[in-house]
């Protein structure tokens, strides 16, 4: 039976290896010519799983400032990378997409952790797979609280 102390050990061993191989995940051929960093990660995730969103949307899913959020839209959509369109709704407004014909790459891009993700959490039950995320989530808010 571990204690909170071995499993901080673990996991303070772990989290480096995890976060490593993150980075290292392969960006598709496609993407080669483009500055993709790992922080574009997540804001392709969001794009990709949840479809076009507003550059405030983004902001706020990725916990940065607006002004963040377009500088890294901007960037990627001067690189071709992403769609930048008019609100038909609200002109004010620019709707953010993965362009369609990186979609593929992008998927490509994302699909080795998503599929890790699936292998290790399909054998939870649905209780077990929200108090993991609930856990990592809670890790990254105490992470966050302890840092200046």
């Amino acid at each position: 039976m571990s204690t909170v102390d071995t499993t901080v050990r673990e996991l303070l061993l772990l989290m480096p290896r995890l976060v490593g191989r993150a980075k290292k995940l392969p960006v598709p051929a496609e993407l080669h010519g483009f500055s993709l960093a790992p922080r574009h990660i997540a804001l392709m995730a969001y794009l990709l799983c949840d479809g076009p969103l507003t550059v405030n949307e983004l902001a706020a899913r990725l916990e940065v400032a607006p002004t963040t959020a377009s500088l890294m839209v901007g960037d990627l959509s001067r690189q071709g990378v992403l769609d930048r369109a008019e609100d038909p709704a609200d002109r004010r407004r620019t709707i953010v997409s993965i362009a369609e014909n990186h979609r593929a790459a992008v998927k490509a891009w994302l699909s080795g952790s998503a599929n890790a993700w699936r292998k290790v959490l399909a054998p939870l039950t649905s209780d077990e797979r929200d108090l993991f995320v609930a856990t990592l989530r809670a890790y990254d808010q105490a992470i966050a609280e302890d840092t200046p």
